[in-house]
Formats: structure tokens, sequence, C-alpha cells
């Protein structure tokens, strides 16, 4: 007979592997505080937990670890210490800072047994991926959208990593982006479609769009009010509005120093030196009005004017009226348009026609605190498996909104094993790029396509001429001077070959060029699949391509990646409880004996199509649902 020791519900050589090894939790939120729960309890006793973000007051409604008198505090050290008091022997560390510092190099990562994800966006998503396939270290991926979930594990070689197949754009975002770091015109456009809801329409904490909601001075103490009620206040002056949302809020948003190391600080704005500039300043484009950009005096105006026109029909609605966002009510749409361009002049991006902004306006998902702390211990339970040497019997877990025809809402799949074509995990990572050598800058080829398309965080880039021509170098200052030319002032061509080495990532990349004179309108690039064979091969002398597989060095076999359909999503309803096999892109396919839906529209609440494999996708089926936890 063998007898079997257990240590609380645990076999004693799990419990002894889980005191004594080390895990990452990246992310402190809505996820993170049940996860971070969670691992104490279960017996892990060294535990390191990152997160850049701040308390927000729209964090308490979920994120239990936090109270009041955290707003402002940091979410990781106050996480700490929280869970501090769930099991005082706890051995943590908690680092106020983003994962993508390249202090968190691969070496940091190999320090640990297991890194379990617990983030709200795809660019960190993607870096915490290509560490952990660098450092060969399992990564347990999350992710939450409003009463939908899902779990799975990365294990290079052994599974699809998070990049396997390509994601949409993005469409919605987390809140602490709206507030506080927008990134993307986007951001700017769905912080003021929140503006909007907390000004005139049904107010939600978790839309809250200032850094933190107003403050006012009563009796001697700080008493907090919702931006509607300060509204309220001024009689919804616009001048005030103006100064409050677009210099006293981005003024406070400049005195949390370290969100700036790495970022462009906003610039505020005053209304006396833009008011009086007219409408037509700075107008751009041609055509219909609708698709001009007006300068950022005419945004002001429109700004002003938009104001009081809402709130004089807010008024004629009588008391406690809202107004409800439509795209297609002309002063809601000014409104919108103004208070998302000024942002984005606030945030150094290029500002929008109103015809883009509308065109724009993305879902937006509630947070549920039932779901993070469901997801939360199904990722418990993956690490147990991994930690008790049982990977195979990892799977990929979904959490449905309903139960499926078997009664199940918790639905398990098989992992899927890793994709030849992907261009981050494959033993020779390789794409094809189409553009026009002529009208493509270097910095548009450093940020655009490398940085925001494929990730990278700090490329470095060589041509492939015999000559080994440094055309980016990740070193401050050694290549600026290259950021305002063509690359064909490089002669690079038709067919030419770049080396592009992220060596915080441990990343090499080989992307293939293809010159293209017709590309369509506004688009400046496309990935092309397939292509890298059938490029031409360029009259200059190349050196051989360098055999380099990131984590792994000795592997020869070479790869392509091509794009992936725009409809494929992250968090997908499985209807059967039986274990197929399921993709990291969360694509739908429908088989006899079980079927996974897609997600219902957050928007219309319609059921999108059904499509039968991903070789076979629905050229319009464009549902994207993001997980925001």
């Amino acid at each position: 007979m063998v007898t079997l020791q257990l240590v609380g519900s645990l076999r004693k050589e799990l419990a002894d592997s889980l005191s004594t090894c080390r895990v990452l939790v990246v992310g402190a939120g809505g996820i993170g505080c049940e996860l971070l729960k969670n691992v104490v309890l279960t017996g892990f006793k060294n535990i390191e937990v990152i997160d850049l973000d701040i308390i927000d007051v729209s964090n308490l409604n979920r994120q239990f670890l936090f109270q009041k008198k955290h707003v402002g505090k940091s979410k990781a050290q106050v996480a700490k210490e929280s869970v501090l008091q769930f099991c005082p022997t706890a051995n943590i560390t908690a680092y106020h800072d983003s994962i993508m510092n390249p202090d968190y190099n691969v070496e940091f990562f190999r320090n640990f047994m297991l890194v379990m994800n617990a983030l709200d966006n795809r660019v960190a998503r993607n870096h915490v991926n290509r560490m952990c396939l660098a450092a060969d270290i399992p990564l347990i991926e999350s992710g939450t959208a409003g009463y939908l979930g899902q779990v799975t594990v990365i294990k290079k070689g052994l599974t699809e990593c998070y990049e396997c197949q390509p994601k949409p754009t993005q469409k919605t975002f987390p809140g602490c982006t709206i507030r506080n770091t927008p990134s993307e015109p986007i951001h700017c456009i769905v912080w003021a479609k929140y503006l909007f809801n907390q000004l005139f329409g049904e107010e939600d904490a978790d839309q809250e769009v200032s850094p933190d909601t107003s403050c006012v001075l009563w009796d001697g103490d700080i008493k907090r009010v919702s931006t509607k009620d300060w509204a309220r206040s001024t009689g919804y002056d616009p001048v005030k509005l103006f100064n409050k949302l677009f210099k006293d809020d981005i003024q406070y948003l400049l005195t949390m120093d370290k969100l700036w190391k790495k970022r462009k600080a906003p610039l505020p704005l005053d209304w006396l030196e833009h008011q009086k500039l007219t409408c037509p300043q700075g107008v751009t484009g041609t055509g219909l009005k609708d698709q001009q950009v007006l300068g950022v005096g005419g945004y002001c105006q429109l700004f002003s004017r938009s104001v009081e026109t809402l709130h004089s029909v807010l008024a004629d609605k009588g008391d406690g009226a809202e107004l409800v966002w439509d795209k297609d009510d002309p002063p809601a749409m000014d409104f919108v348009t103004a208070a998302a361009n000024l942002r984005m002049y606030i945030f150094s991006m290029n500002m929008k026609s109103r015809f883009d902004i509308k065109s724009m306006a993305g879902n937006i998902i509630p947070a549920i605190a039932t779901t993070n702390a469901v997801i939360a211990g199904l990722i418990v339970l993956e690490a147990l498996k991994i930690l008790s040497g049982d990977v195979e019997q990892c799977r990929t877990i979904f959490l449905n909104k309903q139960p499926n025809p078997r009664k199940k809402l918790l639905v398990p799949c098989a992992l899927d094993p890793p994709s030849a074509n992907c261009y981050v995990c494959a033993s020779k990572p390789e794409v094809t790029v189409k553009l026009n050598v002529h009208k493509t800058l270097v910095l548009a080829l450093q940020d655009k396509i490398l940085k925001e398309k494929f990730g990278m965080v700090a490329p470095d880039v060589q041509i492939e001429d015999g000559k080994g021509t440094i055309l980016i170098s990740s070193e401050e200052g050694e290549t600026e001077a290259n950021n305002c030319k063509f690359l064909s002032d490089f002669a690079i061509r038709n067919g030419s070959r770049l080396q592009v080495d992220d060596f915080l990532q441990d990343y090499t990349l080989l992307v293939n060029v293809i010159h293209c004179e017709n590309l369509e309108k506004d688009v400046e690039f496309e990935v092309v699949g397939d292509a890298p064979d059938k490029a031409p091969t360029p009259t200059r002398s190349q050196e051989e391509g360098k055999n380099i597989a990131n984590g792994n060095k000795e592997s020869s076999e070479p790869s392509t990646s091509s794009e992936a359909p725009a409809e494929q999503n992250d968090i997908l309803l499985v209807d059967s409880d039986e274990e197929v096999p399921s993709s990291s892109t969360m694509a739908v396919s429908m088989e006899s004996g079980g079927h996974k839906r897609k997600l219902h529209d957050a928007e219309t609440g319609e059921a999108s199509a059904k499509r039968q494999h991903l070789s076979q996708p629905s050229a319009d089926d464009d549902n994207d649902i993001i997980a925001l936890d």
C-alpha cells in the first residue's frame, strides 16, 4: 500500500515545491488582487509582483485588497501589504514599475519557475510572452471581458505562444490608460465618450475621466464630488470645464513623475491662449467638412458651443434627466470630436477628422469582480499542474456567460501546438513587409512597423547588404540622423532583407522588404504571408541570413509569419465541454459534437456569424472583445 502524505489538501512534494519556488505575478489590478490572495493561501511563499499603476477610486468596487485610504498609492505595494495579512510568513517583493523596463531582462525572468499574467493591455502581454519564451519559463496567460474569461498556459516548444495567431486591432482599453496615459487616438476618443456620460449621461465610476475625482473643501475637510456634480456647480461653464479637463487635470498628471520617464509628457492647454484662434486656423484635409481637421483654436470653439448646446438640451428635459450619446446626434458628435482632438493635441498625437472619430468609436465592456475571482482560481489550478510536472495536462479554460447544453460554465480545451508561421516563437522568425521604399521614413519603420506592429521595445536594425550597415540603433543618438531619411536613401529596395534585434526581449526577426507603389489609400505598409520565398533577389550582394532562433540558437527550420484574418477574437464563448483544440487567438470553429460560438456583439447584442475553421474565415466578421482586467 502506498501512503500519500498531504499538507493541507496538497501532496507533500507539491506543497514543498510551492514553499520553495519563486513565482512572478505581473499585474495587481482586477485579476491580480484575486490572484495574489489565492497564491499565498495555496502555499506559495516566494512571490514577486509588479504593477506600474496607482490605485484609483474606481478600482475599489472590485479590487478588494485596496481601500479608500489607499487611493493614489502603488497597487503593487499596497497589494503586498494587504496580502501579508493573510500569510505573514510569505516573502513578497513588490515593484512599482513597468514590466517593460529594461531592468527586467531575460536574466530577471530566469529567476522564476513560473510567471502568471494579470495584465490589461496587449503590448505588455506581447512583451511578457517574449521574455518567457527567451527565458524558457512557463507562462499562464489570462483575461476577462465582462462575464467572460479565459486562462491558458504557454510553454516554449509545447504550446502556441500568445502571438502565434495575430490579434485584431484592440477596440476596448483599460481605464488607467484612458485616464492617465493615452498613446493612441482611440484612447482619446473613448475618454471623450466617457466624459460625455460623466457630464450629461448616466454616471459610471469605472468611466471617471479625471486622474482623480474632483475635490472641494467642505467645512475644513476634503470632500470628493463627481465630475457631473462639479460641472453642475459651475453651471456647465465651458471655460471652467475646459481649464479643469485640459489644464488642471493635465498639470496633476505631470506631478506623477514616474509616468513620464519613458513617455513624452503631456502639454496643458489654457483657454485664454487658444480661444481667440478662429476655426479655420490650421485646417487640414480636403473634401467634405467632416473630413477636415481643424486647428486647436477651432476645437476650443467647437467644445464651447457643444457644451452650451448639450447643457441646454439637458436643462429642457428637466431635473434628473440624462442624455444618451449617439454618433448621429450632431451636438453629441461635436462634443466628442472636440474633446478627443484637444486631448490628442495635449498628448502629442495627430488630430483626427470628425469622420474618422465617428468611425472609431469602440466597445466599452465593464469589469466584473466575480469573473476576476473565477479566473484567478483557474490560474492557480493550472499553476499546480505545472509545478507537479504535468504540463501536458494543462488546458485552455473558457468561462462562459451562460451554461452550455451540458450545463457547464467552464469549458476546457486542449492546448494547441506552436504555429510554424509564428514570427515570435518559430525557429527562425521571418516576416515580409510590403511598403514604398521611396516614401517610408526610417522613423516610420521603427515606430509604426517594428514597435507598433511587431511589438518590439528597442529594436536594432542592420541591412543585409554585405556591409552590415546599421540603419537603426537602440543606443540613444547613434542613428537619429537617419530618422528623417527614406529607406531608399540606404539602397533598400525590392527584395532587401533587414535583420532586426531586440536585445531586451532576446528576439531576432528577419524582415523581407517588398517595394510597392500601389498600396491602398492611407495604407503605409502591409504584412504579407508566404512572400519571402517569392521576393526577387536583390542585385546588391547580401549576407546569408543568420540562423537565429529566439531563445534557441541551435534550431534550423526556417519560418515565415503570415497575417491572420482580422476577425479573430481574444475571448471565445464555448458551447461544448469536450476537450477540443483551442487556438490562442480564441478564433471560433464549429465541429460535430460541440460548437464554439463567437461572442455576442457588445453593442447590438446580436450573435456574430460562425465559421468552420481557421482556414475558412468569414470576410465580414470583425467582432472583437478585449480583456480589460
